[in-house]
């Protein structure tokens, strides 16, 4: 009992410093550097338990102490957390699923249908961009199921993995934050001061949420356009000469050979089926067949928990449809339970030392570090350039730390403190989106994010070809994002009412990232275009030679 009180009050000497914003760092720049991000991830968690052991008496760190919070504190009790438990067995059960969609042939019928129907590699990404759109109930849902969907499409018209991998997730957590009925809308809402409409103030944030907003156009604009830059252009080149991988192609002997006579419908009505019964589950756990409204069960669900029961009905329901119609055998359909498993191992390891990474940074107080940066007097007097403040310093942490959802609970309570909603402050509304932006900007960019890494499995990309990938064109959308919000802000100062403000802002907004995606177009050529297609045969046959 002693020892247990003992740990329980212990404080490290580091706490509540820069030094909690270490080891996340030092795990992203490793990452970057070696490319290889199991080790990358387990040096960062390493780093976080040093710095927890660290005194100014010499030994300075303790070993033994580090290891035990290494194991103990980040490793087991990650995985012994129920929620991310759920996650994982919605990772495996939708594992399950997409090996049996795979197996009775349905992914090759949609691919075959595709074929007739998607004629270009810009019909190809705007139809994944617009699924991606559709399915704005949960990103986790998202991400695995359009990849799923999609990838024989992608695959089809050369489309590099990377940009599968981008689509995916630029269309996951941007999407989700702009609506209202979805798992995300639910966690805002629940930030909301108490006796308000958590609901509508979300919905109010929705013309504000600039990054979410402009990352869709942009979307739209780099499959129009023809626009690759940095080092996706180079993927797109070797995708285009039949390598739709560039770095760590999937061995092919986890897949199973197809063995039903699949049709469209075996992929599409799974899918259908799926999302119906993950929303089932989410409001069962939120009370809604205990008479709760609705929203009021979205907003009170238990995602992780509700995920699973979805997918697990999906499965059951897949397992009945293919054996009834005769496109698979029940014994074919159990096979694919090691298959989708085996899948979802590498995202598995990566969310595990993900988690164990950001139980180090809470250990550390990296929250309460932001938290105390933010509430500084200095930067509430400086009104009209706190909601991009606001919006940096979201990004900062969501990006450190890899989770927008627990930079809302940290940074939505201080904004509305410090900007109350009481008599219709329209800068409230611009500074809580603000953080919804920029939670969702660094999540987006972060490569130990939970949707990035589930992003790189939908598309079966090797995760950090994503993350090297998608920084550019993420950083691109953050960057007029931040101009668009010194513009609401300074027009706060000038237009207080809400409708006009909001829309002049993102029309100005939506201008510059269109001029700018006209002038990436005169700058980078296009893959597609004769002289890259010529570059990249020489750098096939350069490899062949080496």
């Amino acid at each position: 009992m002693g020892f247990e009180a003992e740990v329980a009050e212990y404080v490290p000497v580091l706490y509540q410093s820069f030094w909690a914003l270490v080891p996340p760092l030092v795990a992203i720049l490793l990452a970057l550097i070696t490319k290889e991000v199991y080790s990358s991830l387990f040096v960062g968690v390493i780093v976080g338990g040093l710095i927890y052991s660290y005194s100014f008496k010499s030994p300075y760190v303790n070993p033994v102490m580090a290891l035990n919070h290494v194991f103990k504190d980040g490793i087991i009790k990650s995985l012994s957390d129920p929620y991310n438990v759920g996650i994982l067995v919605f990772l495996v059960f939708l594992g399950i699923i997409v090996a049996m969609m795979n197996k009775a042939g349905g992914s090759a019928a949609f691919g075959e249908w595709a074929a007739k129907h998607v004629h270009s590699r810009r019909m190809a990404m705007l139809a994944t961009t617009l699924l991606g759109c559709l399915i704005f109930i949960d990103d986790y849902i998202n991400c695995l199921t359009v990849g799923s969907v999609m990838r024989p499409v992608t695959d089809k018209e050369k489309i590099s993995r990377a940009k599968l991998a981008y689509l995916i997730d630029a269309t996951a957590a941007p999407v989700c934050i702009i609506a209202p009925i979805s798992s995300w809308a639910a966690a805002v809402s629940g930030f909301a001061p108490e006796g308000t409409n958590g609901l509508m103030l979300f919905i109010k944030a929705i013309p504000y949420n600039y990054y979410a907003l402009l990352t869709i156009l942009m979307m739209v604009c780099l499959a129009v356009f023809k626009i690759d830059f940095g080092p996706m252009k180079r993927h797109e080149m070797n995708a285009l000469n039949g390598d739709l991988f560039t770095i760590g192609a999937p061995e092919k002997t986890t897949e199973h050979e197809v063995k039903g006579n699949g049709k469209v419908v075996d992929l599409v009505l799974p899918v259908l089926m799926l999302i119906l019964f993950c929303v089932i589950g989410m409001i069962y756990t939120g009370g809604f067949f205990e008479g709760k409204s609705f929203v009021d069960s979205f907003a009170d669900s238990d995602a992780s928990v509700g995920l699973a029961y979805g997918a697990f009905g999906g499965i059951v329901f897949m397992v009945l449809y293919y054996v009834v119609r005769g496109a698979l055998k029940f014994k074919d359909c159990m096979s694919c339970v090691e298959t989708g498993f085996k899948a979802m191992v590498a995202p598995i390891a990566i969310l595990t030392l993900a988690w164990s990474l950001k139980a180090m940074t809470d250990s550390l107080g990296a929250a309460n570090y932001v938290a105390a940066f933010v509430s500084q007097e200095g930067f509430r007097n400086l009104n009209w350039a706190m909601p991009a403040i606001i919006f940096l310093i979201a990004c900062g942490l969501s990006f450190a730390t890899g989770t927008s959802w627990g930079t809302f609970g940290i940074l939505i309570p201080i904004t509305l403190k410090a900007f109350p909603l009481e008599g219709g402050n329209p800068l409230a509304i611009i500074c809580m989106s603000a953080c919804m932006a920029g939670a969702v900007c660094g999540d987006h960019c972060s490569p130990i994010s939970d949707t990035t890494i589930m992003s790189s499995a939908g598309a079966q990309c090797n995760h950090i070809a994503h993350v090297s990938t998608q920084l550019p064109y993420a950083l691109t959308a953050a960057a007029v994002s931040f101009i668009s919000y010194l513009i609401a802000g300074i027009l706060q100062l000038f237009i207080t009412t809400y409708g006009m403000n909001s829309t002049i802002s993102l029309i100005i907004g939506m201008a510059f990232m269109v001029g700018i995606m006209f002038i990436l177009r005169k700058v980078f050529p296009t893959p597609e275009s004769t002289e890259l297609q010529k570059e990249a045969e020489k750098e096939t046959l350069k490899a062949e030679k080496v």
